[in-house]
């Protein structure tokens, strides 16, 4: 089984405040590794629900935790977060709520699953391969400006129009359907060159948030958690590049104050009142931690607590 290394591993049992019996939330199992820190923590009355999309994931959970009763499995894009807890009878009843979005090593490095360059596959990028389209299929149909607005929007690139124009001539001659491929494409349009990094980097980190809607995804999953969350739970958020951090910020900001309309009234309803209350500052991987697992550099945790109506 390809392996993964969970990031901020210590950072986040400690955020999380994990105490015996209490009731988490993993709503980005992956390959288990921070789920498997919680069910450490949690005792034998503990229990944990671990959500992922990638059936991939779901099934080495099985197996790996078969017989681990305190574990509930749940193949589900975490957007659908309220409805999984709501089904369970468990909105509400949630000591901690972990986001880890980054995507995992076994889906990086599992060449058939084509989310790097960095090694030939597939062009595929679906976290759920059995779901919606492909980045094969985007690349295939797109109009030229709607693929230089996908990687300008999510890459944050800067020469996503040549890129663009580039893609769309290379598949007049040919379709575009393997990973190396598309990166030789991609290093051939890009003029200038990041020291360390691939000149695909950005475009590929574009296409995979635009196939699997990452950013919305993020939105509606942040929004579940208010609703899983106990008065007193802890949301923890592990965020990966600029775009996630500045949703998950944003919203730890918005719901940590009053709402707009009401701010300065003496009396102040329910529904305005602060839901959160931000913890800390933003924590980022030691020097040592980088140093055993490289892929934790651009990691960054945020975490609130949940506020009582």
């Amino acid at each position: 089984m390809l392996q993964h290394t969970p990031v901020l591993f210590d950072e986040v049992l400690a955020a999380l405040d994990i105490r015996p019996g209490g009731c988490y939330l993993d709503a980005t199992f992956g390959r288990g590794g921070h789920s498997a820190g919680i069910l450490q923590r949690v005792g034998r009355e503990g229990r944990l629900i671990a959500i992922d999309r990638d059936p991939e994931a779901i099934r080495a959970g099985r197996d790996r935790f078969a017989a681990d009763q305190r574990l509930t499995l749940v193949h589900s894009p975490f957007s659908r977060l309220a409805a999984v807890v709501a089904e369970m009878g468990l909105a509400g009843r949630f000591d901690g709520v972990l986001l880890d979005l980054g995507v995992s090593s076994p889906q990086i490095d599992d060449a058939e699953r084509g989310f790097s360059f960095a090694q030939d596959g597939p062009l595929d990028m679906r976290m759920d391969n059995r779901v919606g389209a492909s980045a094969q299929d985007f690349l295939a149909r797109a109009p030229e400006h709607e693929i230089a607005r996908v990687i300008r929007t999510y890459g944050e690139e800067r020469f996503a129009k040549r890129i663009a124009r580039r893609i769309v001539a290379a598949r007049r001659e040919a379709p575009i359907t393997r990973t190396a491929q598309l990166a030789d494409i991609v290093a051939a349009a890009v003029p200038a060159r990041e020291p360390g990094k691939h000149p695909a980097t950005r475009t590929f980190q574009a296409l995979r948030i635009h196939v699997n809607d990452e950013l919305e995804e993020i939105r509606a999953a942040l929004e579940g958690s208010l609703t899983a969350l106990a008065p007193g739970g802890r949301l923890c958020v592990i965020s990966f590049h600029s775009l996630e951090d500045g949703i998950v910020k944003r919203y730890m900001q918005a719901h940590s104050q009053e709402a707009p309309l009401y701010a300065g009234l003496p009396e102040v309803p329910a529904h305005a009142r602060p839901k959160l209350r931000r913890l800390g500052r933003a924590v980022h991987p030691s020097e040592a931690e980088i140093a055993r697992n490289p892929r934790a550099r651009s990691a960054i945790m945020r975490v609130a607590q949940r506020v009582a109506a």
